[in-house]
């Protein structure tokens, strides 16, 4: 089993070395590749100092998104297993491995790390509230039975993504990709992950309009494809 890790990247100059090194260190077959969405507070010219077999970079001029930044990543993708990873040292890559062996002892298509089931910091009550919020809309809309429908880490074989349409440009991602894997049959199991939130003063990018979109796409993909 070859992991495939994307991370959207952008303006993250201060963390996307050290989570690079984390991801490098996680003991599985992998492969990473990163995708600049249009950084310019200095993210673009690190990244272009790194020269290493197993890591491909790809660079967008224009600040699009980042569902705009995975679905540009998926095109790279030889892996059989995919995993997203933000360029931000809110997630542990260790936590993959619990994953993993859900994926195989499972036999599961997709599987989420929950921050709700963890025991680590939670987020601000704004962002906590958010996703349970979310997370309650998912379950409501289509039975998910989920505890955190917008983790970053999320986990699925290649062949989920290449049955769905993504059509996505910034953080709705999370809802689309639910969504549709959803409606396609597909079970989301869930397992405890470790979560070191960050404040928006700190660099975090998500704004309350983000939220409002998150559960217009949700119900959007309830009745449409």
């Amino acid at each position: 089993m070859k992991l495939s890790v994307i991370m959207p990247v952008y303006n993250e100059k201060q963390t996307v070395l050290k989570i690079i090194e984390k991801v490098k260190k996680v003991p599985v077959e992998k492969e990473i590749i990163i995708v600049d969405d249009g950084s310019n507070d200095g993210t673009k010219e690190i990244l272009k100092q790194i020269k290493e077999e197993k890591i491909k970079i790809i660079f967008k001029e224009k600040n699009e998104g980042k569902g705009s930044a995975i679905r540009e990543g998926l095109k790279y993708v030889t892996g059989n297993v995919i995993v997203i990873q933000d360029a931000d040292l809110e997630y542990d890559p260790n936590d993959w491995i619990k994953m993993l062996e859900v994926m195989k002892e499972k036999n599961a298509d997709v599987v989420y790390g929950s921050r709700i089931l963890g025991k680590s910091k939670k987020s601000s009550l704004f962002f906590y509230f958010g996703g349970r919020i979310l997370s309650f809309f998912a379950n409501i809309l289509y039975n998910a039975n989920i505890t955190d429908e917008p983790t970053c880490y999320k986990m699925f074989k290649k062949e989920v993504i290449d049955s769905i349409n993504l059509k996505c440009k910034g953080f709705e991602f999370c809802p689309e990709f639910t969504a549709k894997v959803i409606k396609k049959g597909y079970k989301i199991y869930e397992v405890p992950i470790h979560y070191n939130p960050r404040s928006i003063k700190e660099g975090k990018k998500i704004r309350f309009k983000d939220g409002l979109i998150a559960i217009w796409t949700l119900l959007k993909y309830r009745f449409v494809d």
